[in-house]
């Protein structure tokens, strides 16, 4: 059987390729995968307790059983951070169904995305933005480049939605994330709360951050003077199986 293999961040570059196909005995599992790319990868191993993997746009385990064109990720620690669509229901949906999130490529409009939040009802709209800042540990930065697991982290960010509007207190909200170059000063992320009083705002908007930098398929690229790095991302959640761990 042949599976399509994806490489993200700072394993982009170990590989050498963004993608790759490989062809596998009927009845393999992820932990094959890993095997072959360990000895095509020799930095790979060492990077095996870091990473999580995903099968289909899921977080899946090494012992995951594979499929005739299943899509296998390798998933290196993550680093999150005019969205006109934000709170609509997108062309191409069931009615009814909404839209949370959005990934643009373009500059992020906060202005806009929170007047289209705010409802007669609310008490409290709440905004954060992740914003390019020049230095990272004193090394002047240039500018960052963001890439994404893209269809992967609109679910993830779709889901954190979800979650919020259930734990929380609150009315509605939006997550959009900026990808490609960004500039000095720039917004790269933004979450936006409406709830009808501020402390609910407040914790969902929070915990939603805090929640999407650990978890949403999403890296970056700082670029400085000297040279550019990925970025190093937070650990990914117990929850979360590892490259090198059981299913």
């Amino acid at each position: 059987m042949r599976v399509r293999v994806l490489f993200f961040g700072m394993l982009k570059e170990f590989a050498g390729r963004a993608n790759d196909t490989l062809d596998l005995p009927e009845g393999s599992s992820v932990s094959d995968v890993l095997r072959h790319y360990e000895s095509q990868i020799p930095r790979l191993k060492e990077s095996l307790p870091s990473l999580a993997l995903a099968v289909n746009q899921q977080y899946a385990g090494p012992d995951t059983k594979l499929r005739q064109d299943d899509e296998v990720a390798l998933l290196p620690p993550v680093s999150g951070g005019a969205p006109d669509g934000a709170g609509e229901t997108p062309p191409l949906q069931p009615a009814g169904r909404r839209r949370y999130a959005l990934l643009v490529r373009e500059a992020i409009d906060t202005t806009r995305t929170l007047a289209r939040l705010k409802r007669g009802e609310d008490g409290a709209a709440l905004v954060f933005e992740g914003v390019v800042r020049n230095q990272t540990r004193g090394r002047k930065t240039l500018y960052l480049d963001y890439e994404a697991y893209e269809e992967m982290a609109l679910e993830q960010m779709e889901s954190l939605a979800d979650q919020a509007l259930q734990q929380f207190q609150i009315r509605d909200v939006a997550i959009v994330h900026r990808l490609g170059r960004l500039e000095i000063g720039e917004t790269s992320v933004l979450i936006a709360v409406a709830s009808a009083h501020r402390a609910a705002a407040f914790e969902a908007c929070r915990w939603l951050i805090d929640t999407l930098k650990r978890t949403v398929p999403i890296w970056k690229k700082e670029h400085f003077e000297d040279g550019a790095v990925w970025a190093d991302g937070e650990p990914f959640p117990a929850e979360i199986p590892r490259a090198n761990s059981g299913a």
